[in-house]
Order: structure tokens, then sequence, then C-alpha cells
């Protein structure tokens, strides 16, 4: 690779690193993996094909109301290749058929949250491993978009046990789905509400403030904050509006363009989820949440193989004595309940 040329033979050259780094991230690519949490019919499949502007995956929901209610949650993850302008992206989408449909929820979020730490739990072992991978593959959840219902008046018990879950173990983007449903007053009443009842109960969702934020990071932060919970309208539909083509549904009193930040908080969601801060919410997966995860799982591990360095140290003394096996250090995915 030769060198770039300047006319000042002092010139280092060390601020061509980030060139370098470029060149080597487009030819390997990256990968980025969202986890869609909310009740059947919040519209979760069309929002997402509306941000990445492709048909990705298709609705899990029931389609008829003879279609049999899914009686626990499921997951299902798709996985696919996007690239735009040289930049490649292994996406996965994963949703969650099934969640917050029954009449008693207690303990549907359990496969979500063992689901996330299943994919921090793979990460592990292939880091652990005495000859891993260059490149180890990131199956970890970056970002979690969880829907509220717009027909609620507030946070329900439910939303506020699952988010609270959520929250230790990712990076949570809470948006009210179907916004479209809602006045443009009653919008902002209940987005108020939501920010209320977030702070109440300690609710801490992403973006996360950070001492190496500067002073342009954090009044960009601050301006996301603001529109926390995004009231979002999602549609794959194009509609002619005056000669024009426009994204968007059509309703009796008119056309909901998803693109006009008058009608949706959808521009902003997009912006702030691949524009400003699809990097961040990568490293803040890795440097947050894995790393909590890492630790508590290498503790674990430290203070069974202590328990079993005791009792063999023991083993002479309690040798005329029925012995119990020493205790086994589990796998890593067995360890998370």
């Amino acid at each position: 690779m030769s060198a770039p040329a300047n006319d000042s033979q002092d010139y280092v050259g060390f601020d061509t690193i980030t060139q370098q780094m470029e060149r080597k991230f487009l030819k390997r690519g990256f990968n980025f993996n969202v986890i869609l949490v909310g009740e059947s019919g919040m519209g979760k499949s069309t929002l997402v094909n509306s941000i990445f502007s492709s048909h990705l995956v298709d609705s899990q929901g029931r389609r008829t109301a003879q279609e049999v209610i899914r009686k626990t949650t499921e997951i299902s993850p798709v996985t696919q290749t996007l690239e735009e302008n040289g930049v490649r992206v292994r996406l996965t989408i994963i949703d969650t058929p099934g969640f917050g449909d029954q009449c008693n929820n207690e303990g549907c979020w359990v496969p979500v949250i063992k689901y996330i730490k299943d994919q921090h739990a793979a990460y592990l072992e292939r880091e652990l491993k005495p000859q891993r991978d260059r490149v180890i593959n990131d199956t970890r959840v970056h970002a979690c978009l969880y829907f509220l219902n717009p027909g609620s008046r507030g946070l329900r018990p439910l939303d506020v046990e699952v988010l609270k879950r959520l929250t230790e173990v990712t990076n949570v983007i809470p948006v009210i789905a179907k916004s479209d449903s809602m006045t443009v007053e009653e919008r902002t009443v209940f987005k108020r509400r939501i920010k209320e009842e977030l702070v109440f109960h300690r609710i801490a969702v992403y973006p996360y403030p950070s001492e190496e934020d500067g002073e342009e990071d954090r009044l960009l932060n601050s301006s996301i904050r603001d529109l926390v919970p995004f009231a979002v309208v999602g549609s794959e539909e194009i509609i002619d509006v005056n000669g024009t083509p426009v994204r968007g549904r059509r309703h009796g009193w008119g056309v909901i363009n998803i693109f006009d930040e008058a009608h949706s908080d959808f521009v902003h969601l997009r912006n702030f989820m691949l524009r400003t801060h699809l990097s961040d919410l990568i490293e803040v997966t890795s440097q947050r949440h894995y790393e909590q995860f890492r630790t508590s799982q290498l503790r674990q591990i430290k203070e069974l193989r202590a328990q079993q360095a005791a009792a063999a140290a023991s083993g002479g003394i309690m040798a005329s004595m029925p012995q119990q096996a020493p205790p086994q250090v589990p796998a890593i995915h067995q360890s998370m309940a």
C-alpha cells in the first residue's frame, strides 16, 4: 500500500489510520442485530421493513380471528445481508410472536431475556476458545425496539416489569406503535406520561449519559431524549398524493406520510438508529451489557473452581467419611436461568 503524497518531509502519516480502518471495515462488513418486543398487531414487522426500506421480515401475527393464539412467546430471527454504497451489513431481525398476547402474561418475557443472554454466552464461549476465530461472529442483540400500545393510558404493569428486565441486558428504545391512531394532542399527553413513568420507575432507556460525550454529543442525546418514546407510523405502501408518490397510510380523513415529521417521529427514529448512533449501539452492547455478563460469568466460574480446589484439599482429611461429588463448573450457557 503506497503512502499518500505529501510535500513536507516532516509529515509522519499516522493520520491515515482512519482510511486504513475504513478499507478493512468495508471489506469485512459488520453485524447489527435488533429484537422487536411487543404484542401482536403493533406493526413491528412493518416498522422495521420501513426503517430499512426493504421487505426483510413477514408478519408473525394472526391474520384471521380463527387462528389459535400462541400460548408462549416464540423467538423468530431472520438474517439478511444488505449493502449500501459499498458498506455491507449482516442484519438480523428477531421477532417475538406471542409476547403479551395472553390474559395471563406472567413470564412472557423469559424467552426474550434468555435469548439475549444466550447470545452473550455464545460470544463468550467463542472468545474463550483456545484457538478462537480471528473475527468472532457477533450475534449479540444491539438494540431492542419495545412497542408500547397506543390504547393504554401509560405504562402497564407488564411494560414496567419487562422494561426493567430488558434494560439490564440490552439497549432499549421505546416506541409508540401506530401513533396515527391518536390525535396530536393525545400523542403529546401520552408521550409526557410515558416519560414521567420511566423516571418514576427508574427505567434507563438508551441513549445513556456518558462522561466521554462532548458538547455536541450531549446536545444530540438531549434532543433524542426529548423525543423518547418515538411516536411512529410504518408503511410499505406507496400512495399517490397530488401526483407525488409517498410512503404512508391512507385514512378516511387523509394520508399519513411516514416521512413527514409533523405526522410521525419515524424519520427521527431511523436517523437515530442508523445515521447517528449505529456504531454507539454496537459499542455500548460490547462495553456495557456484554461486559457485565462476562464479568458475572467469569466470577461464577472462579468461585466454583475455588470450591473444587477446597474440596480436593480437604479430601485427605475426609477420606474416612462418605464423599459427595465436588461441584462441577457448568457450561456458560447453562448458568443463565
